[in-house]
């Protein structure tokens, strides 16, 4: 058995590994360009509920006892995709062919759970409504899986979220656990610019879920948080402060990545910058 350190380490060493491979696809997708910033903000999490939380076994991607994920803010799949394939659901050849032709690989997520995807997503504010029904679902069947959701600040401002967020305390999912990639920044602008959210951890608590407020880009904090259980009948929000584009200092907090083209020098220029995360070559 791994101890904690080895843990932590292996969770930053698979992150460092998604940056390099996000940068591949975002090159290799050229005119058709990537969401590039909001992928990155959300690899830390990805890479500790992939590679140290869930419960999932890639060789029986249907196992009926598998942790479910749902990554409702569907455009930040790059941070989905590396994590699949560091696990060996995705091919480093199936993920250059990222928004091509005959791909699989869309830019948000359409269902292929022989390669990992769970749901098909992208339509936002919808997630969190998806996880709860998959909730209620193991609790009826007696299972004890979880689900997990990833959702963005952007869609934060839609009130089916607020509708859901009421839902989950009344049904008592404590096999369910939010995570909101709170990087403050949504398509078009900052959230103070367009509909700010204000307090996002107090409006959950005030809804009757367990609230956890983190770094999110913290493997210890993320891991300490995600692989607590809960059996009190509260659902689990996790409130994860991240800084769009993470890891290059050329698009960290600039919101013009949101969805853009990765030139060569710019692509080259991180995987300098990589060098010193300890990323595989």
């Amino acid at each position: 058995m791994k101890n904690s350190t080895e843990i932590i380490e292996n969770i930053e060493q698979m992150a460092a590994n998604m940056r390099r491979h996000i940068l591949d696809m975002a090159l290799e997708a050229g005119a058709h360009s990537s969401h590039f910033g909001g992928g990155l903000s959300v690899v830390d999490i990805t890479a500790t509920l992939f590679g140290a939380v869930m419960n999932i076994k890639p060789s029986e991607p249907e196992w009926p006892d598998r942790d479910r994920f749902i990554l409702s803010k569907g455009h930040g799949c790059l941070g989905y995709y590396t994590a699949l394939h560091e696990l060996g659901y995705i091919s480093h050849d199936e993920l250059l062919t990222f928004e091509k032709s005959d791909s699989f690989l869309y830019g948000h997520p359409v269902m292929r759970r022989d390669k990992g995807i769970e749901f098909s997503t992208g339509s936002l504010g919808m997630g969190m409504s998806l996880g709860i029904g998959v909730a209620v679902a193991a609790k009826r069947r007696g299972k004890d899986h979880r689900c997990f959701v990833i959702i963005g600040d952007g869609e934060s401002n839609e009130g089916s979220n607020w509708e859901a967020a009421m839902a989950a305390p009344h049904h008592e999912l404590d096999n369910l656990v939010v995570i909101l990639d709170r990087n403050r920044h949504q398509q078009t602008g900052s959230n103070t610019e367009i509909m700010d959210v204000g307090d996002a951890a107090s409006k959950f608590k005030s809804f009757g879920w367990h609230v956890e407020e983190i770094n999110g880009h913290d493997a210890k904090a993320l891991y300490a948080t995600l692989s607590s259980r809960r059996t009190d009948g509260k659902p689990l929000a996790v409130v994860a402060n991240t800084i769009k584009g993470k890891g290059f200092s050329f698009s960290e907090d600039d919101n013009s990545w949101h969805h853009k083209i990765l030139t060569k020098s710019q692509y080259e220029a991180a995987i300098a910058e990589l060098s010193d995360a300890g990323a595989k070559q």
